[in-house]
C-alpha cells in the first residue's frame, strides 16, 4: 500500500517523473539552502531524499531573499539523456510587483553537476518546460498582472525556448485562463492519445485548493477544461484529514497506470494551522473513454492510502536517528537558511567529532544566520543535542531552536547575563513580538556539558535540558506548536518547521560553539 503523504515535513509543489524505472520528485525549498530537493523511489511506495540541486551560490543566491520567497515551484524533465530544471527565485513578495526570476539548468545525472543557469524570463512564476515530439521546447508559466483591475493570476503563457541559442525565442501567448476557480498557476504538460493535456493548480494554496485538467489538439490551444472539473480538491469537507490538496503532477508507470503527486496539508484537528507545511501525497488516476482522468477510487477527494503498482519493491535504508559529527560532513536532509555552509561559519575538522557553529547574525537576519536544520516530520518526536558553549556577552547565543521564520520561532538557547553569569532559557517570537520566558530561566556557570532535549506531542512543545544526559528538568512553559504554522496569524507562508542548531554573535567576534551529536526521533 502507498499511505499518503508520501514525502512528509514541508514538501510542497512537486515535480514528478520517470526516467526508466526511476522515480523523481522535486520539490520547493524557498529561502533554505541549498536549492530544490530531489526525491527517489523505484517503487511509489519507499521515498528518500536523494540530493539538491541548487548547490553553490554561483548556481543560487537567497542573501536577502524575505521569508518564503527564493525557490517556487520548480519543474524537473527529462529528455535525450538530460536533466533539466526550470525554477523561480521570487525576490519580492508581499508588495503588488513580485520581482521574480525564472532560469534552468541542465544534467547528464540527477545528482549534478549541474550547468550554470540560464535566464528566461520575468513575466511569472511556476514555470514548466515542454519537450515536443518534433524536439522544440517551450516554456510554460503563469502570468502576473499587477495593474489595477486586472487578475493578479492573469493566464497561462507559452513561448520557444531555443536550447542551441540558450534564448527565449518568437512569441508569447496566452494559452489558458483557468475556470471560475481562479488563481490558475503550476501549469504540467503531457501529451497522449492526440491531445496535449494541460494540469493546473487553482483556487489558492488555501482551502479552495485544486488541481483541474485541460486539453487541447494543438499545443498553444485552445484549451477545452475537463467538464467535470476539478479532479483533485478537499475544498467544502473542511474535516476530512488531508487537506488543501491541488498543485499536482502526473506519471504513467512502466505498466502503463497513472499517478499524480500534489500537495497536502495535515492540520490540527479543528484547525488549519499545519506546523509541518505541505506535504507530497499520491492518487492514482484512471482514464474515462471519452480522455478525462478521474481519482481511481472515485469522487474528488484524495485518498489516505491506495494501492500500489504492481513494481518491485525496493526499500532504503532508513534515516538515522542520530547524527555523530565524526564523519566529516552533514547528511543529507540538513539545510542551511538563505546561504551556503563554508569554512567562515561551519567546521566540522576544527575539533574532530564536533559540529563547530561560529556565531553570527540574529535569528531575525535575512542575511548571514549561523544555523543548519532539518524539517519537522512528525506530529510526536523527540529531538536532542549536546553543546559546550562559552558565551562571554549577552549578545551571544547558541542552542536547539524550532524555526517556521524570523517572526514565528521557539529558541532554547544558552548565553550570558553580567549579573549571574551564564544562563539558559526560552526565548520566542510570536508574529514579531520578541518575548523572554525570563521567569524560568536557569544558572548554569558549573555545567561543562549542556544537554538540551525537546519534545512534541501534537500541538505542545516542552523544552529540557541537563547537566549529563540523565537527569532532566523541564525549561519554560509550554509551547504551541500551531504557531509554527502557514497561516498562524494571518500570515501568507508558503514553508514549514524546521528544527536547528544555530549561534549568534552580534558583536562580530564569530563566537564558537561546539555541538556533539544531534537526534531526531519521530514516532507519529
Amino acid at each position: 500500500m502507498i499511505y499518503n503523504p508520501i514525502i512528509t515535513g514541508f514538501n510542497p509543489d512537486p515535480s514528478f517523473i520517470r526516467v526508466g524505472d526511476d522515480y523523481y520528485i522535486a520539490t520547493s525549498t524557498f529561502e533554505w539552502f541549498p536549492g530544490v530537493q530531489i526525491h527517489h523511489s523505484r517503487d511509489l511506495v519507499h521515498w528518500r531524499l536523494l540530493t539538491h540541486v541548487l548547490t553553490d551560490v554561483s548556481l543560487l543566491d537567497l542573501k536577502g531573499i524575505p521569508s518564503s520567497g527564493g525557490i517556487w515551484a520548480p519543474h524537473l524533465s527529462y529528455h535525450d539523456g538530460v536533466f533539466y530544471l526550470v525554477y523561480t527565485i521570487m525576490r519580492s513578495r508581499r508588495s503588488v510587483y513580485k520581482d521574480l526570476r525564472n532560469y534552468v539548468v541542465t544534467s547528464t545525472s540527477i545528482r549534478g553537476p549541474w550547468s550554470s543557469p540560464v535566464y528566461l524570463n520575468g513575466s511569472g512564476f511556476d514555470p514548466f518546460l515542454f519537450h515536443d515530439d518534433d524536439g522544440r521546447k517551450w516554456l510554460f508559466n503563469m502570468r502576473w498582472d499587477f495593474r489595477a483591475n486586472k487578475k493578479r493570476f492573469s493566464g497561462i503563457l507559452m513561448q520557444e525556448y531555443d536550447v542551441a541559442k540558450q534564448t527565449m525565442t518568437g512569441p508569447v501567448k496566452v494559452v489558458y485562463e483557468g475556470t471560475d476557480l481562479g488563481v490558475t498557476e503550476g501549469p504540467q504538460l503531457f501529451k497522449r492519445g492526440g491531445y496535449y493535456y494541460m494540469l493546473v493548480a487553482e483556487g489558492g494554496t488555501g482551502i479552495n485548493h485544486a488541481a483541474t485538467l485541460a486539453r487541447s489538439r494543438q499545443l498553444d490551444g485552445p484549451y477545452e477544461t475537463d467538464p467535470e472539473y476539478p479532479l483533485l480538491t478537499t475544498r467544502g469537507n473542511p474535516e476530512y484529514p488531508l487537506q488543501n490538496a491541488g498543485h499536482g503532477a502526473l506519471v504513467e508507470t512502466q505498466a502503463g497506470d497513472w499517478y499524480m503527486a500534489h500537495i497536502c496539508i495535515r492540520p490540527f484537528k479543528g484547525t488549519h494551522l499545519n506546523p509541518m507545511g505541505r506535504e507530497t501525497s499520491l492518487q492514482k488516476c484512471v482514464w474515462t473513454d471519452d480522455g478525462w482522468l478521474r481519482l481511481a477510487h472515485g469522487g474528488r477527494l484524495p485518498a489516505l492510502q491506495l494501492e500500489a503498482p504492481p513494481l518491485e519493491l525496493h526499500p532504503f535504508d532508513p534515516e538515522p536517528a542520530r547524527t555523530d559529527f565524526s564523519a566529516g560532513r552533514l547528511p543529507v536532509h540538513f539545510q542551511s537558511l538563505r546561504v551556503p555552509i563554508d569554512s567562515s561559519w561551519l567546521s566540522l575538522s576544527e575539533r574532530p567529532g564536533y559540529l563547530r557553529l561560529k556565531g553570527r547574525d540574529s535569528l531575525a537576519s535575512w542575511q548571514e544566520q549561523s544555523m543548519i536544520a532539518r524539517r519537522l516530520q512528525h506530529y510526536t518526536c523527540t529531538v536532542e543535542t549536546c553543546m559546550e558553549y562559552d558565551p562571554e556577552y549577552f549578545t551571544q547565543m547558541a542552542g536547539l531552536v524550532f524555526y517556521y521564520d524570523e517572526s514565528d520561532y521557539y529558541y532554547l538557547r544558552v548565553t550570558y547575563d553580567e549579573a549571574i553569569g551564564k544562563k539558559l532559557g526560552v526565548t520566542l517570537s510570536d508574529i514579531g513580538q520578541y518575548k523572554e520566558c525570563s521567569d524560568q530561566e536557569t544558572v548554569i556557570n558549573n555545567w561543562s556539558k549542556i544537554f538540551l532535549k525537546a519534545q512534541v506531542h501534537d500541538r505542545e512543545l516542552q523544552f529540557y535540558a541537563s547537566p549529563d544526559g540523565v537527569d532532566w528538568n523541564a525549561i519554560g512553559p509550554i509551547l504551541d506548536m500551531g504557531s509554527l504554522s502557514d497561516e498562524y496569524g494571518g500570515k501568507l507562508g508558503f514553508t514549514g518547521t524546521f528544527i536547528g542548531l544555530c549561534a549568534q554573535d552580534m558583536n562580530g567576534t564569530l563566537k564558537h560553539v561546539d555541538y556533539e551529536y544531534f537526534l531526531y526521533e519521530g514516532t507519529k
